[in-house]
């Protein structure tokens, strides 16, 4: 008996293996070679959805980096593409998955593309001025250090109480947030580098660090945030008022329009293409209302002013003097909202800012007219006028007033200097959510100070000039810009196209003003310094 049970059993085995055996050859036949691969390779294409051993689409690269897929018409899209789990964009910072898309993004967007070799051209190389001490915003202690407190809550650390030691080789400098870092570096010639390291990083931190605060910013006819994160960087938010191809209606005034969001993240890249370098960074952001905003305010006016839509959309509209209503609510879908999140410059009680009226200021009256609008001959008397009787300055305001026509913005009432600097530095580009209201209509009156006063940097002209020959197009460059943002497609189509319109517009009333005079040399500077 013993001897029969062990031949059964040695039977059953023997089936066991054979069946095994069978089953493993008729997979192989079954099954394409293709598809054989290396769990390596299997783990890879899990993480983009592309099956291993085939190259990644562009397109799908650009996908992982966008919020909304397609956002042309209305909030719909926000139903298809803000989930979590389809949007790379809403991993946490600190997850490996954001730097690395972040990273493959950029190196999409740069290879081989129309920006990458209009920033190698020589005219975006021109040399900066030597940087002083005194030439510097901030003047920082190679000692100090920035870490954090382990209870918990962030602040600067002096190198004397830090609880934290730095690792072998690092200096004090590398452990600075990014945010610092971008402030540290601001000095009498730029707010950024022409090639700053630091960007990419910071427009990615913009657009996923976790915010642990909101509050309302002060002041404006409009809702604005301010969002702080856990390394104390702050932003401000500007929330989404309008889809992207709602134009301004034609009988609105220039002072009755909603803010964009979007159009703060387009004035970004295209003063930065223009090589003014003068707008903060700013990164478009989906965030969610209830527990990015609602749940963690310590705003208790804002906090009065949520409610929910008939829609069952959650909604506020915080206090400001004129749009904050329940009329003029802002809604999510039910709770996801885009917006803008542009970096803070220094507090001004560490970098005092001046504010200046701008001389071609509108008179913000449905019925009046400012002087500039009455008298042809008004930039003389500006030219009389310090700061714009010496120096720069005057050009500058014409650099901003031609970035002003090309965005279609006429809400450029006033701007800022940096005190430290006094009348020999930049202008600050700031507020610029009025601009790419309307793409079928332009307004010639913004380039009021270029035809009154028939002055233009030699660096601008040339610039505004190259980029309207086919290899740099202005919409084309702009457009290869703003397809890494988490919100793309930042602009509607017929913006873009309305861009290279205006350029050519900019250039022919400089070509009337040297048929009428040639430029005296100092409206076409030649030195360094005033190529910037």
């Amino acid at each position: 008996m013993q001897m029969l049970f062990q031949r059964k059993l040695k039977i059953r085995f023997l089936f066991l293996l054979f069946l095994a055996l069978l089953v493993h050859l008729v997979m192989d036949f079954a099954l394409p070679t293709t598809h054989r691969s290396c769990g390596c390779d299997t783990k890879a294409s899990k993480a983009t959805g592309v099956l291993s051993g085939s190259p990644m689409p562009a397109s799908l690269k650009k996908l992982s980096l966008r919020i909304l897929q397609d956002f042309s018409g209305s909030n719909g899209s926000l139903e298809k593409s803000s989930q979590p789990e389809r949007a790379g964009l809403h991993l946490r910072a600190g997850e490996p998955g954001v730097q690395q898309q972040h990273e493959e993004a950029n190196a999409e967007w740069t290879r081989g593309s129309k920006l990458a070799a209009l920033f190698e051209h020589p005219l975006y190389n021109i040399p900066v001025p030597e940087v002083t001490e005194k030439d510097k915003l901030f003047i920082v202690n190679p000692m100090e250090k920035f870490s954090l407190r382990s209870s918990g809550s962030d602040e600067w650390v002096s190198s004397s109480k830090a609880e934290t030691l730095l690792p072998t080789g690092k200096t004090a400098y590398d452990t600075y947030p990014t945010w610092l870092k971008f402030h540290i570096g601001i000095n009498r010639y730029e707010l950024y580098p022409r090639r700053d390291p630091l960007l990419p990083t910071l427009l990615r931190d913009l657009a996923t660090q976790r915010i642990i605060s909101s509050v309302q910013k002060s002041g404006g006819t409009q809702l604005k945030l301010i969002m702080t994160f856990p390394n104390y960087g702050q932003a401000l938010f500007k929330p989404m008022k309008q889809t992207r191809d709602q134009e301004t209606p034609i009988d609105f005034f220039y002072f009755s329009d909603f803010e964009r969001h979007n159009a703060e993240i387009a004035a970004f890249h295209l003063d930065r293409i223009l090589d003014f370098r003068r707008i903060p960074p700013v990164s478009g952001r989906l965030v969610n209302i209830t527990k990015e905003i609602r749940d963690i305010t310590t705003d208790k006016k804002l906090a009065k002013t949520f409610f929910i839509s008939p829609a069952g959309n959650v909604c506020f509209y915080g206090e400001c003097s004129y749009y904050c209503s329940t009329e003029h609510a802002v809604c999510g879908k039910p709770d996801r909202l885009e917006g803008s999140m542009a970096a803070l410059l220094p507090d001004k009680t560490l970098a005092k800012r001046r504010s200046w009226r701008s001389p071609w200021r509108r008179s913000y009256h449905k019925s009046k007219k400012a002087e500039w609008e009455l008298n042809p001959n008004y930039c003389d008397q500006v030219r009389e006028t310090p700061p714009y009787d010496s120096g720069h300055r005057l050009l500058d305001l014409i650099d901003m007033a031609i970035l002003d026509f090309l965005m279609g913005n006429m809400d450029r009432h006033h701007y800022e200097t940096f005190e430290k600097f006094g009348n020999d530095t930049f202008l600050l580009h700031l507020d610029n959510g009025r601009g790419f209201g309307t793409h079928s209509r332009d307004e010639p009156s913004i380039l009021a100070p270029l035809h009154q006063c028939c002055s233009i940097k030699k660096s601008t002209y040339l610039r505004l000039q190259l980029l309207a020959t086919q290899p740099y197009r202005l919409s084309d460059v702009l457009r290869e810009a703003l397809a890494a943002d988490p919100l793309a497609p930042v602009l509607a189509e017929p913006h873009l196209q309305a861009l290279d319109r205006r350029l050519e517009k900019v250039l022919v009333a400089v070509g009337h003003c040297l048929a009428r005079t040639p430029f005296p040399s100092e409206h076409l500077p030649k030195s360094p310094r005033n190529f910037l």
